[in-house]
């Protein structure tokens, strides 16, 4: 049972890969609610849905390789640029002229893209734990190489392509969901995730990590630099996946503003929705005029 059923649903197809994109609310202005990392689809919004459709249209769509969405084999189609030409057709498919993007993780990354790309089309963007390399990661999260065989699979170790592959996939969901949330009473988050992570084909997972960033593509920080739109960042201090000083160093970079929340870990729009829907309303009330 879902708290909001979509007013409209559709897909977009770009080279072969098929999209499925849903709307909420209706009327101006629109909000983006983009897709992360495919681990997961874009139910993952569903403590924002209801309450931003009852004062905006919203669009979400599950991103190529989870949800109702295609999932390609080749590591190339999972490139961020993909994911950002995805954004720019299902905004042309719901005739969405002027948009705020949210974006969590990885989907932070698609935001600041398409922003870059379509300055005059995007009003804002949201940025929620963003997963860009600003600053070094955690020493453990290092330490372990994705392509090679292990002799352990012991904490981080557990991401790795030959864990995932031969039968230790529902281990590292257990073990990355767990870091995900490290909040107390968590316990409902945590099992949603693994959930709508243990519905996407390992191989698959294993292609997303691959072809993230293009062969020769520079540091995504050039990319930051040409951010012309305004900027909020949302970040736990308590994030492990991508840690907090990423979040303040790109809000730094871009003239944005920085919303800290304390004890917060990497899923704050499940652990913190009150917090983050707030901030996500003001935010749109005060770009889009």
């Amino acid at each position: 049972m879902r708290a909001l059923e979509p007013t409209r649903t559709g897909t977009v197809e770009r080279d072969g890969v098929r999209v499925h994109w849903e709307e909420f609310g209706a009327g101006e202005p629109a909000i983006a609610l983009l897709p992360t990392w495919s681990i997961a689809h874009s139910r993952l919004w569903k403590f924002q849905i209801p309450h931003l459709a009852r004062h905006y249209r919203v669009i979400t769509f599950d991103g190529r390789g989870c949800g109702r969405s295609d999932r390609p084999t080749d590591p190339a189609a999972y490139s961020f640029l993909e994911f950002a030409a995805d954004t720019r057709a299902v905004l042309d498919a719901t005739d969405t002229e002027r948009v705020v993007l949210v974006g969590l993780s990885m989907g932070a990354v698609w935001g600041i893209q398409v922003a870059v790309d379509e300055p005059a089309r995007v009003a804002g963007v949201v940025c929620l734990g963003p997963a860009i390399a600003m600053v070094p990661m955690a020493p453990e999260r290092v330490e372990y190489a994705f392509d090679e065989r292990l002799d352990t699979t012991e904490g981080w170790a557990k991401y790795n392509r030959y864990h995932w592959l031969e039968g230790g996939y529902p281990d590292f969901l257990d073990f990355f969901f767990d870091r995900f949330f490290p909040e107390p009473h968590s316990t409902k988050q945590i099992e949603d995730f693994i959930g709508w992570g243990l519905e996407i084909p390992p191989e698959t997972l294993v292609a997303t990590d691959e072809g993230f960033v293009p062969p020769g593509h520079p540091r995504f920080r050039t990319v930051c630099e040409r951010v012309s739109v305004p900027v909020l960042v949302i970040h736990g201090d308590e994030d492990e996946m991508s840690l907090h000083g990423n979040g303040r160093a790109l809000a730094e970079l871009v003239g944005g503003q920085l919303l800290t929340i304390a004890g917060g870990g990497h899923g704050v729009l499940a652990r913190d929705p009150v917090i983050v829907n707030r901030a996500i309303k003001h935010f749109v009330d005060r770009v889009v005029r």
